[in-house]
């Protein structure tokens, strides 16, 4: 009973949440958003956030869904037509992103309601639309919250390069960016501009002043942000996600010259970064492009979520290269298969192999021996750490 009083107080304050008032009046119109919800989203992601979830997943001909500990779970609700999701999400979007989904069937936003921000990816699926919601913490995380070492931590203290964190979807790559930007704002005096679509994580200015750049609101796409960014005398440039050969033209660019670049890649590992990176470009640039990118990567980090041995949510294992003139050298000759190697050569430095990251997490209790040796390319390497 008391459960569901609190999911209705929850309900209710979402829903108190949507008409727009002064300040955020103010904004909603400059924005052009709507003041308001279909009150049925508002629900669902009331229990979103009850429930401690991370994903709410509308699809067509199934109930809403929500993601826990990794997992998804119906909601109690009837199964949903393409039609009623559209009605509900469309009036939350900008009307930016409202012509990007009628003219592209795709569209991405974020969301605001009772101080908690939602990302929202409104797109179709046999004909029909379906969303994607994710539920965005209020304050950029630590790295001891998330559970990465402090090797990863030392990154923020970079002076130039390339940094890249890489994982599959759902690995929390754009959640270790966020804890780099806040590390860099409580350590150090930089400007550093982010380049997000949409913004995820909201930084206030602390040692640092961060300028955040969302795709759509303040620029048109990352590679002209990327430029208009150059001339705006940064340190730092975090970019989302690298999802085309221009905007990576330019970061390796920006690398080069006296920044420090961080962004994501999809890719499962280390040396898959590098050749995703490469083979974005067309064959008879990709070795000139290899040369760039030895010349500009600082650190790669490759990240997976592991389920908890008790069965209390997900831990990270990591693969962490800090870049060695050995690195450099098997980047330019394209002998990827050996950066495995020069990660067992560089922990002296810091480097970590995911091998060694698992048998730490397997000593500390919190994830099986099972599920390592299921995620280790290595396993005599795993076995082996297991022994020592």
């Amino acid at each position: 009973m008391e459960e569901a009083e609190d999911l209705n107080r929850l309900i209710a304050e979402l829903n108190a949440g949507s008409p727009a008032s002064g300040d955020d009046a103010r904004e909603t119109e400059e924005a052009g958003v709507p003041p308001a919800t279909d009150p049925r989203l508002d629900g669902w992601l009331a229990q979103l956030v009850s429930r401690k979830g991370s994903d709410l997943l509308l699809v067509a001909d199934a109930p809403p869904a929500v993601r826990l500990d990794g997992s998804f779970q119906f909601l109690d609700a009837d199964r949903l037509t393409g039609a009623e999701i559209e009605r509900a999400v469309l009036p939350a979007l900008s009307p930016a992103a409202r012509r990007a989904y009628r003219e592209r069937s795709n569209a991405d936003a974020s969301l605001r309601r009772s101080g908690q921000r939602f990302r929202l990816n409104l797109h179709r699926e046999r004909g029909r639309a379906a969303a994607a919601i994710r539920a965005l913490p209020v304050q950029p995380p630590s790295f001891a919250a998330l559970g990465l070492p402090e090797d990863v931590a030392r990154l923020a203290s970079l002076p130039r390069g390339l940094v890249l964190v890489t994982g599959p979807t759902g690995s929390g790559k754009t959640t270790t960016l966020a804890a780099l930007v806040a590390e860099i704002n409580r350590s150090s005096a930089r400007h550093v501009v982010t380049i997000e679509d949409p913004i995820e994580y909201e930084h206030a200015h602390g040692r640092s002043v961060i300028e955040q750049v969302e795709i759509g609101t303040d620029a048109p796409d990352f590679a002209s942000a990327l430029r208009a960014s150059l001339r705006q005398a940064p340190d730092v440039l975090v970019i989302g996600e690298m999802r085309d050969p221009e905007t990576m033209s330019i970061a390796l660019a920006a690398a080069e010259t006296g920044h420090l670049v961080l962004s994501t890649l999809h890719s499962s590992d280390t040396a898959g970064a590098v050749a995703r990176l490469a083979d974005s470009f067309p064959p008879e640039r990709q070795a000139t492009v290899r040369q760039e990118i030895a010349m500009s990567i600082a650190a790669i980090l490759s990240q997976h979520l592991i389920p908890r041995s008790d069965g209390r949510g997900r831990v990270v294992a990591i693969e962490l290269l800090l870049a060695t003139d050995g690195a450099r050298q098997h980047i330019r000759k394209n002998a990827l298969h050996h950066l495995h190697q020069e990660i067992a050569i560089g922990r002296r430095i810091g480097s970590i192999s995911l091998e060694q990251s698992l048998a730490k997490l397997v000593k500390g209790g919190l994830i099986s021996a099972g599920d390592a040796r299921a995620r280790a390319p290595q396993p005599e390497e795993l076995d082996s750490f297991l022994r020592g």
